[in-house]
């Protein structure tokens, strides 16, 4: 074979190889490992943005919020060709996006909304004020049904005050029980109301166990709790310890109805033993799918496909949104819902 044809055929080979060996890399900026939540949508991204094609590189902060900016950072500076944030706290990644946009680097929001930035893009979530409408219609049906026509004594647990998510959930839920508090059908005993007085930071089970005790000692020495309105399972748990630490659920003292959200695997085991009563599942599945779509939009120079433009302003811009269906889960479609998915298998659960 001449010379010529033997360096034009490396020169093919090469430029195959490397056509080949080149893939876009997608950073992802998750909170923590300590829900078992946020595990499932890093691993859910990863799977799918590889089996799209793409690299990934997967970092958990651990709800240090320096920590999630120095690897966002860091994530730029290895130049990354997208990104993919579920923010600790949304009021904090500014100038990190900032220096995204100066790197033509494009920023999904996911799940939760990032704030006071014009540089993020998209956002990925589910319905979140629907989440909250769930939450309170479960816990009014729960109440209903073990505790006949009321009124009920309810208190609330509002999630953590830096995550905007928060805000929907708890204002959803106030649109089922402010008709009913007005009609003294359900009676916040405590009296402790709003976001600013309910919101749990962090979403720190063991701060929301340590606020039920304060309020079982202070509210409920001589009456009876009959509901919580709980936004998120980690803390479901947490006030169900408290709950049960003083008698609840044994003997003359039914428990109390509890909800929740994010389908964990202990507070599902918990809705199967008769004690917390509900949750709302969000298929992290469906989340990384959307996820994925937007970003391959993006980066092939297309439009992601959206569902709503008007819900979300992040304090400087209305940021376009897709926005996925929760489902509310209780004893009596579980098994449909989480395992007929296949998100679970039943020996996870029972």
């Amino acid at each position: 074979m001449k010379l010529t044809t033997l360096l034009a055929t490396a020169a093919t080979a090469a430029m195959v190889f490397a056509s080949a060996s080149y893939a876009d890399t997608v950073g992802i900026a998750m909170p923590t490992k300590s829900s078992s939540r946020w595990i499932s949508d890093g691993n859910s991204m990863v799977d799918q943005f590889a089996a799209a094609g793409y690299e990934t590189d997967l970092q958990y902060a651990e709800d240090d919020i320096p920590n999630q900016l120095a690897q966002i950072e860091n994530m730029i500076t290895k130049g990354v060709d997208a990104l993919v944030i579920a923010a600790i706290d949304g009021t904090t990644l500014s100038n990190a996006l900032e220096n995204a946009a100066a790197a033509g680097i494009p920023v999904i929001a996911y799940d939760r909304l990032i704030r006071d930035s014009g540089n993020v893009d998209y956002y990925a979530t589910f319905d979140n004020f629907k989440v909250g409408v769930q939450q309170a219609s479960s816990l009014v049906a729960g109440l209903e049904e073990r505790f006949g026509d009321g009124p009920y004594n309810v208190e609330l647990f509002g999630g953590s005050p830096d995550d905007n998510n928060a805000y929907f959930f708890y204002n959803g839920a106030m649109s089922v029980l402010d008709p009913l508090i007005e009609a003294g059908t359900v009676n916040i005993v405590s009296g402790q109301m709003g976001m600013d007085t309910v919101g749990t930071l962090r979403w720190d089970g063991a701060v929301a166990q340590s606020r039920m005790d304060n309020l079982l000692s202070a509210h409920y020495t001589d009456e009876m709790i009959h509901g919580v309105l709980s936004p998120y399972d980690g803390l479901s748990i947490g006030i169900l310890s408290s709950l049960k630490g003083v008698g609840y659920g044994s003997g003359d003292m039914p428990m109390p109805i509890v909800s929740g959200q994010d389908a964990e695997i202990p507070s599902v085991k918990s809705i199967l033993a008769g004690e917390q009563y509900s949750t709302v599942f969000k298929d992290t599945r469906e989340l990384a799918r959307v996820t994925v779509g937007m970003v391959e939009a993006l980066l092939d120079g297309g439009e992601p496909e959206i569902n709503d433009t008007s819900t979300y302003d992040n304090g400087v811009k209305v940021v376009p949104s897709y926005l996925l269906e929760p489902v509310s889960v209780d004893v009596s479609n579980w098994e449909e819902v989480l395992i007929g998915s296949g998100y679970y298998t039943a020996d996870q659960v029972q």
